[in-house]
């Protein structure tokens, strides 16, 4: 048993923060949550006044793919091609390596850049480098499409030049590290999100997740709770065990639950494929309403499957025409679950998601990563962009995550972002749409600080109601999962 003692509850209702009070932890559940516990046999830590918040989701990450990114070259810096292409021959040059492999990098942004992306960039970038015979391939920052040079696609038996949605993504997973690897780099990536706070996360790797993360728990990967989404290829096991989503795995401690279904209908922003009511400008003055991955007559029938047995649908939609769709889907099949990411939304369709009871599964961080091109692209409809509070007032729940590794793995950044929608001493971005950062909170947490809910905290060195401007930066004291410290500070 674990007493915690003299903390100050962050209530998540906007009002004045609760305490001191303490809590005992008995069996990884909050047994007891009042002033004055007496301590028995409890092994008693003194929160010397310290905030106390549920500890903090992530609703939507690919977290083997953040764990190899934090490996990868940076590249997110670059304002152009030739800017990427330099930071490839840096990397070359400090780190040499052997011909014939793969140089794999990640986050250019090319939709604002004036020069195209062309693969002799990125040989010529190798050249430079005295490495003539290795091949580059970057990741855009959005992971829906790829740059891949002429000795890249030599290697790959692939074309030269990018790649974009289904053909990246049939790519994408080849220039992964082996199992071994990418398990201990998923050991070290989860491991800090534990230390900002983090106590669970929806994993929607492109992968078979549960047999993943069974086996990376059954080798002591610990840090955090993971609810295991299933792609469609993967659906049909998932139904054959007769798992529905939220249904815990035995073996695992209780730590990995079924996921929802995850389909990916449209693209995104920065690859210029999100699926639009409205045309926007391409190159050469051609026009476009963007990519429609998984049209209805597929979308529908995938839905209604799942639900019969119990699995939720968490369906990206980006643009509006996307998100129409998707909204639809959910109308027709009686589906249970999510939008995810919800970028651009017709404003009708803004009270639909509580009206179906949908939930906005929403990545605030990304906002700011967009609204350069937000509004260079999309200017004449920036306005519902992100529209956090609209959907808020509304009646929608929101549910915030990262999607790393377009943004990293923080639950903080999101909660940030939502609250403030700014960055980087500029003026907030569309600040009608921000939503107070109790709320924001609140969209963060999966549990509560009562009685018989699972011992999942966070202990904090400051008040996150008092100033948004620290949400970015906020100082982590201890995270606690089931009961047991998965961070301390110090």
């Amino acid at each position: 048993m674990t007493l915690l003692s003299g903390a100050r509850l962050v209530p998540l209702d906007g009002g004045a923060a609760a305490g001191p009070v303490d809590l005992r932890v008995l069996d990884g559940v909050l047994a007891e949550v009042g002033p004055g516990l007496a301590p028995g046999r409890d092994e008693v830590v003194d929160l010397e006044g310290r905030w106390l918040l549920p500890g903090l989701w992530d609703a939507h990450a690919h977290v083997g793919q953040w764990a190899t990114v934090r490996r990868r070259l940076d590249v997110s810096a670059a304002r152009s091609a030739r800017e990427a292409g330099a930071l490839v021959t840096e990397r070359l040059r400090a780190q040499p390596q052997a011909a014939g492999s793969l140089l794999v990098g990640y986050g250019y942004r090319d939709v604002l850049w004036d020069e195209p992306t062309d693969a002799d960039v990125l040989d010529e970038a190798a050249r430079a480098a005295g490495a003539p015979d290795v091949g580059v391939v970057l990741v855009c920052g959005d992971l829906h499409s790829g740059w891949i040079s002429g000795v890249a696609a030599a290697v790959l038996g692939l074309s030269p030049g990018v790649l974009r949605e289904e053909p990246w993504f049939a790519v994408a997973g080849r220039l992964d590290p082996d199992e071994a690897t990418l398990d201990g780099w998923v050991a070290e990536a989860t491991r800090a999100a534990a230390a900002r706070g983090l106590v669970g996360v929806l994993d929607v790797e492109m992968t078979d997740n549960l047999r993943a993360w069974q086996r990376r728990i059954g080798a002591g990967h610990t840090w955090l709770r993971v609810s295991a989404g299933v792609w469609p290829d993967y659906l049909d096991g998932v139904l054959a065990r007769e798992l529905a989503t939220g249904d815990v795995i035995e073996g695992t401690s209780g730590l990995l639950s079924q996921g929802p279904l995850k389909v990916i209908t449209d693209g995104s922003l920065n690859t210029r494929t999100a699926y639009c009511h409205d045309a926007y400008p391409g190159p050469g003055g051609a026009l476009t309403h963007g990519v429609l991955n998984v049209p209805p007559d597929e979308l529908e029938p995938l839905m209604a499957a799942a639900a019969r047995h119990g699995v939720h649908a968490a369906i990206h939609a980006i643009g509006d025409r996307a998100n129409t769709l998707a909204l639809d889907a959910f109308e027709r099949t009686g589906a249970r679950g999510s939008i995810e990411h919800a970028q651009l939304l017709a404003p009708a369709d803004v009270p639909r998601f509580a009206a179906l009871g949908v939930a906005a599964s929403v990545q605030p961080e990304h906002l700011l990563d967009d609204r350069d091109a937000i509004d260079a692209t999309w200017a004449d409809r920036a306005g519902r962009c992100y529209p956090l509070r609209s959907l808020h007032e509304a009646g929608a729940r929101l549910v915030l995550g990262s999607d790393a590794p377009v943004a990293p793995m923080d639950p903080w950044l999101a909660i940030s972002a939502a609250a403030t929608r700014a960055r980087d001493g500029r003026a907030p971005w569309h600040p009608e749409q921000t939503v107070p950062t109790a709320v924001a909170l609140a969209s963060s947490v999966r549990s509560r600080l009562a009685p018989g809910e699972p011992a999942d905290l966070v202990v904090l060195d400051a008040d996150p109601l008092a100033d948004p401007a620290g949400l970015r930066t906020m100082p982590v004291a201890g995270t606690m999962l089931a009961g047991r410290w998965t961070f301390r500070a110090g």
